[in-house]
């Protein structure tokens, strides 16, 4: 297990708090929450196990509470074919579970094209899944990051920081991202990491966009955020 570093401010509050702008609301939880689903929802666990059951209802009722934050009603928040909820027209929003961890995050979609928000325990990645996740300089980053700034499992953050991306990406383009997509590079004393995107998935204005995004280290949880300003993720470079 890497070593951790907590302020005692930064363990009262979830680790995704810290890391939103004002507008973006976020509901956590490191309990299962017991609450009913929505019609629409239940075609998703059809064939799903106990467990799976609870992680999913957990994440819609923190997708709800969060919701109730910005001020909208409870509703339903079911998974499209690729698994990607299915937020009201009038948000945008990401729901992430880990071990020990389930939160969600919404804002409004006049002030937000997408947010996206990823969790992960604070443990190494097996070897081979860091050589399947990352790209050469990458992998190189990651390795002195991991001897010169200790406290963060670098590689496990890395994964992190690419699904963030990956789930504020796909909701705004509906381009799927590969792992090698995304050069992701970090600011170790600024809690701040960026993703440039490679050509091959350029975006609408056809420049393939740098998204930045945000991380933190609380309780054990590694947690990383991107929200994205409505109209400027494509503006003219």
């Amino acid at each position: 297990m890497c070593r951790r570093r907590h302020s005692t401010n930064a363990s009262r509050r979830s680790a995704l708090e810290l890391l939103l702008p004002r507008g973006v609301f976020v509901a956590a939880t490191r309990q299962e929450i017991e609450a009913p689903l929505f019609p629409e929802e239940e075609p998703v666990l059809a064939s799903a196990v106990e467990g799976r059951r609870r992680e999913f209802a957990t994440g819609r009722a923190c997708a709800r509470n969060a919701l109730a934050e910005l001020g909208l009603p409870a509703a339903a928040i079911p998974a499209d074919p690729s698994g990607a909820p299915r937020w009201p027209a009038t948000v945008v929003g990401s729901i992430t579970h880990c071990r020990g961890y389930r939160a969600a995050a919404v804002g409004r979609a006049a002030e937000f094209d997408a947010v996206g928000i990823d969790a992960e325990p604070n443990l190494r990645l097996p070897p081979e899944v860091l050589g399947a996740i990352a790209l050469p300089v990458e992998r190189e980053r990651v390795r002195w990051l991991l001897r010169d700034a200790p406290g963060p499992c670098w590689d496990r953050l890395l994964f992190s920081a690419k699904e963030a991306v990956f789930k504020a990406w796909f909701p705004l383009t509906g381009t799927r991202l590969d792992f090698e997509d995304a050069e992701v590079a970090f600011d170790v004393a600024g809690g701040r990491f960026s993703a440039r995107l490679r050509a091959r998935r350029h975006g609408p204005a056809g420049t393939p966009p740098t998204l930045a995004g945000r991380w933190a280290v609380t309780a054990g949880i590694l947690a990383t955020a991107i929200a994205l300003p409505a109209g400027r993720v494509f503006s003219p470079q």
